[in-house]
């Protein structure tokens, strides 16, 4: 793509699990825009691989990272960015470790849905003058990162503290995962010395679920309903507090 792709035109592939957000994007594309064109959009990142496959050419993919309330689809997006010319997520995940694994995995740019479409326009003018356009929420992430705000879990962290999340004890992790509990608790406790170091204590296993969540380690609908954890989560996830009072009630006289 040369220096003038952006004016000249775009064929872009839109993916996105909700119809409206496609539609949308597409329509906006078509009314303010038409050298931009999306003639063809996906569900999932599987149909936009089985077209490729079959011979579809496209300038720039427009992606969501999450479906549904499952964890960010990090591996998903690697295998993506592997086969497509350039890749932005467009997503309504807004969280530092989020966007910065979207960027390590290939994404070329990351815009929150909440930045705005002006944003998601300037990051495909970008794009396609090679570029790397950074939005308000990609630049805070940037920002914190170098700044040493990031928390840098291994990935035998990440498993140990979803397998966590997913079973009764860590007991259970340590036969699901092949380990002693000795060493569940110690990869346990380095995690949370982890999020302390950066100001984001989770002294509470309520509380490091919270932090999981927020970082897209795991989602709700990744967690076991039957032992109650989902429930819990949504109880201490940030800004979503309640607190329910049983008024018991009595036969009138």
């Amino acid at each position: 793509m040369g220096r003038d792709a952006f004016d000249a035109g775009l064929q872009l592939a839109i993916i996105d699990e909700h119809d409206i957000a496609r539609t949308g994007l597409q329509c906006w594309l078509a009314a303010d825009h038409p050298q931009l064109t999306a003639s063809e959009t996906f569900s999932d990142y599987a149909g936009y691989l089985a077209r490729r496959s079959s011979g579809l050419e496209v300038d720039v993919v427009v992606t969501e990272i999450q479906w549904g309330t499952h964890a960010p689809d990090i591996a998903g997006l690697r295998v993506l960015c592997a086969t497509a010319a350039a890749v932005i997520v467009y997503s309504r995940i807004a969280s530092d470790e989020v966007v910065l694994s979207s960027l390590e995995n290939g994404a070329a740019s990351y815009v929150a849905k909440a930045d705005g479409k002006a944003h998601l326009l300037a990051a495909l003018r970008c794009v396609a003058d090679g570029g790397a356009y950074q939005s308000p929420r990609m630049a805070a992430a940037l920002n914190r990162s170098t700044s040493g705000g990031r928390i840098n879990l291994s990935e035998r962290e990440k498993q140990v503290l979803a397998a966590w999340f997913q079973t009764e004890s860590k007991d259970d992790v340590g036969r699901r995962l092949r380990i002693a509990p000795a060493t569940v608790r110690t990869h346990l406790q380095r995690v949370r010395a982890k999020y302390a170091a950066v100001g984001r204590t989770a002294s509470t296993k309520s509380a490091l679920l919270a932090r999981a969540i927020e970082d897209g380690i795991i989602g709700l609908s990744d967690l076991d309903v039957g032992s109650g954890q989902e429930a819990r989560a949504v109880n201490v996830l940030p800004k979503q507090r309640l607190s329910v009072k049983i008024i018991p009630m009595t036969r009138p006289e």
